[in-house]
């Protein structure tokens, strides 16, 4: 049961994180350069619908990683999660029709290698809870 809960809400980080950015850059691709512009330009471009999708699937990926940090190890999840690095730069080719270099893609290929290492690994490495602080 865990291992699927964990196979689910990685999947789920990796897809908000890939999907939310992707959108997120779209919308401001569209938007132009806000360098320069008075601070409210950034809450219009809130409202731009890319950039409004982007921002609520980021929302739905932050929650998700807080939810999957909360039974796996830090240093399971973030390796685990890390080939959403791989998707962002394939979606950024595809969608945005980026240039990725070959000094990129050595870099993707360590990550990918990273992913394969650690998701043969549980996502918990030890039982002991963890010691939880008060908050004032």
């Amino acid at each position: 049961m865990v291992a699927q809960k964990t196979r689910v809400f990685t999947a789920l980080v990796v897809f908000t994180n890939v999907v939310g950015n992707l959108l997120l850059s779209m919308g401001m691709r569209q938007l132009g350069s806000l360098l320069g512009q008075p601070p409210i330009a950034y809450i219009q471009a809130l409202f731009h619908p890319l950039v409004a999708a982007g921002v609520a699937l980021l929302i739905v990926w932050l929650i998700s990683q807080m939810t999957l940090l909360s039974w796996a190890d830090l240093s399971y999840v973030v390796p685990v999660t890390s080939i959403g690095y791989v998707l962002s730069a394939l979606a950024g080719r595809v969608f945005l029709h980026e240039l990725v270099t070959w000094k990129r893609w050595g870099g993707i290929g360590l990550i990918i290698l990273g992913f394969i290492l650690v998701s043969r690994t549980k996502p918990r490495a030890s039982r002991a809870k963890p010691r939880v602080l008060a908050c004032p």
